[in-house]
């Protein structure tokens, strides 16, 4: 098999391709700047595990027996890794490229959509698992079924002839498939305005030759939804469907993945089996512990203003009070959303409620830095919302460890940067 090297091998979705590749027999490479830095990755480990060999990112992996080098829009044209491939003469490609080559042998199932579509993916690959298809599953996020051993948790390795696979539409990457079947969950402002968002989405059903549920027109009426504690239940197909795992959202996206699963094979029993032990996608109102004073921590990587209102909607009515940390994942998202996100923070967060900023995580590159946390801090405030402005990790596990009381959910909320899952881990000790 050929062998490819992957730049940034130890971000979610390179990662996720790295296994997928070994796992089809590839040779795999990779770099990662966060190495080079100091930081420690765990899933550097686990790829290393896999027979992954990483390199720092300073072009020393590219070699000419290279046959493609891999990269994701948020690589710099000036990656040394990239020099290095045009020096050489080897052909750079980008992730989707690369993945949609490596699963082309499958029947893609393809889901798309702004919210929901990591979540999505896994509980159709779960259900078509427990139904025996053993699907071939590529996903945005680790899934906690699949995360054992030394696996990522975002890949299944099936043998069966589905691959389920989510799709990116941040940088229009989903238009290098040509799925069979598709998944659109639904659509909001995000990378692109609503209208062009949804230009994006239509442009992507012209790819897909099969099935195709999409939830932005969809005519089948949504179920009421019971939500208890830390579960949720609907009636499907005349049944209870059980989700151990909150919030109506949740329960939404199991009845889009309950929807596709049957039209691909299973039965609604298969579906209520595999949603009762579904256990749930890291990073996605993850509960990483109870404290010894019963505070809940939950770990969420919602980093969009729908995404985040969903998640404090949810936890605000399991809670006397939110203690809520967000981190904008980019300078570009938070100017594209700063209107929609001082109104969704000031319309969800209670008069007890906290909110907790960092500065926005800086991946370096040539990002405009024209704006940062600072300015949604000043309109928050005039606002009337309790929100506190912090320098980094430590600063807030200080402030929000002197205010934490009974009552209370603790939640640490964003994209990109690696700290926050260990600042939600060490605030549940």
């Amino acid at each position: 098999m050929a062998k490819l090297h992957l730049v940034g091998i130890g971000g979610v979705g390179m990662s996720a391709l790295a296994e997928a590749l070994m796992d089809i027999g590839a040779e795999v490479t990779g770099s990662e700047r966060f190495m080079d830095q100091g930081k420690p990755l765990p899933v550097l480990d686990a790829l290393r595990s896999q027979g992954a060999q990483i390199f720092p990112q300073d072009g020393s992996g590219v070699t000419p027996d290279v046959r493609s080098v891999v990269a994701s829009s948020a690589i710099e044209p000036d990656n040394t890794d990239l020099l290095a491939a045009n020096r050489l003469g080897v052909e750079v490609i980008h992730r989707s490229v690369a993945l949609a080559r490596a699963i082309s042998p499958k029947t893609l199932v393809a889901v798309a959509g702004t919210c929901g579509k990591s979540t999505i993916t896994a509980m159709l690959g779960h259900i078509l698992e427990e139904a025996g298809f053993d699907p071939f599953v590529v996903n945005g996020a680790p899934c906690v079924n699949w995360h054992s051993g030394m696996r990522t948790g975002a890949v299944r390795n099936g043998r069966g002839e589905f691959c389920v696979a989510e799709m990116d539409e941040s940088d229009r990457s989903l238009l290098n498939f040509n799925p069979e079947h598709a998944i659109i969950s639904n659509c909001s402002a995000d990378h692109f305005c609503l209208i062009e968002s949804n230009e994006i989405f239509d442009n992507f059903l012209t790819h897909v030759s099969g099935l195709v549920l999409d939830g932005r027109y969809d005519t089948e009426p949504m179920p009421e939804i019971h939500e208890h504690e830390w579960s949720c239940e609907f009636l499907y197909r005349g049944k209870v469907l059980t989700l151990p795992h909150p919030g109506r959202h949740n329960a939404l996206n199991a009845w889009q993945a309950a929807r596709m699963a049957e039209k691909l094979g299973a039965t609604t029993d298969d579906c209520i089996r595999a949603m009762a032990t579904f256990r749930g996608i890291k990073r996605r109102l993850e509960l990483v512990g109870i404290r010894g004073d019963g505070v809940r921590v939950i770990d969420e990587y919602a980093h969009n203003t729908e995404k985040i209102r969903a998640s404090l909607e949810t936890l605000r009515s399991r809670s006397k009070r939110v203690l809520a940390l967000w981190r904008p994942h980019g300078y570009g998202p938070l100017f594209k959303m700063f209107d929609s996100l001082v109104e969704m923070f000031t319309e969800t967060l209670r008069p007890d409620d906290m909110l907790f900023l960092l500065p926005v995580f800086d991946a370096g590159g040539t990002a405009k830095r024209d704006i940062n946390s600072d300015a949604l801090y000043e309109r928050l405030i005039a606002n009337g919302v309790k929100c506190e402005l912090l320098p980094d990790h430590p600063a807030v596990i200080e402030r929000i460890s002197e205010l934490v009381r009974h009552g209370d959910i603790i939640v640490t909320m964003g994209a990109r940067d690696p700290d926050l899952p260990l600042t939600a881990s060490l605030l549940s000790r």
